[in-house]
């Protein structure tokens, strides 16, 4: 009988690490509006359980021509090269699911920081990015594939 329980405490713990897939990793962010890819960005956990994306490469693409620093972004991002710039602060994940919220992502190029949520798809393979300014249902989309 012990070994039965056991057994099943095993299996749902197996399970719990099963449905909740981290959002760690390397990322290539696809434009929402034309579809080409943009940037890498590497996702990585913070000492205090949050999640943050960093820009570690421009995608170069024909006829786009990159900015080099974050000009109309406000404090504390004024004027900051965009390569290396921290663009995703504060996401927590959701306990049991592939959800993480409460974040903050800044548009470099426009230069406004929005609302963040993310949510990794079942393969882990796409993470969908939502922005907003206070409700959610104002804001954007965009899909985000696993390069590592």
């Amino acid at each position: 009988m012990f070994r039965k329980i056991l057994l099943v405490i095993l299996l749902a713990a197996c399970m719990t690490n099963l449905w909740a897939k981290d959002i760690t990793g390397i990322w290539q962010q696809i434009d929402d509006k034309s579809g080409a890819a943009k940037a890498i960005i590497v996702i990585f956990k913070e000492d205090n359980n949050t999640y943050s994306g960093k820009i570690v490469k421009i995608t170069p693409r024909p006829g786009y021509t990159p900015r080099e620093k974050c000009n109309n972004c406000p404090a504390p991002y004024t004027n900051q090269p965009i390569l290396g710039m921290t663009i995703i602060r504060g996401l927590k994940p959701v306990e049991g699911t592939n959800n993480y919220e409460k974040g903050k992502v800044i548009d470099p190029l426009a230069g406004k920081i929005y609302d963040a949520k993310m949510r990794l798809n079942n393969t882990g393979k796409r993470l969908t990015l939502r922005a907003s300014i206070g409700v959610s249902v104002l804001g954007r989309n965009q899909t985000w594939i696993r390069a590592d």
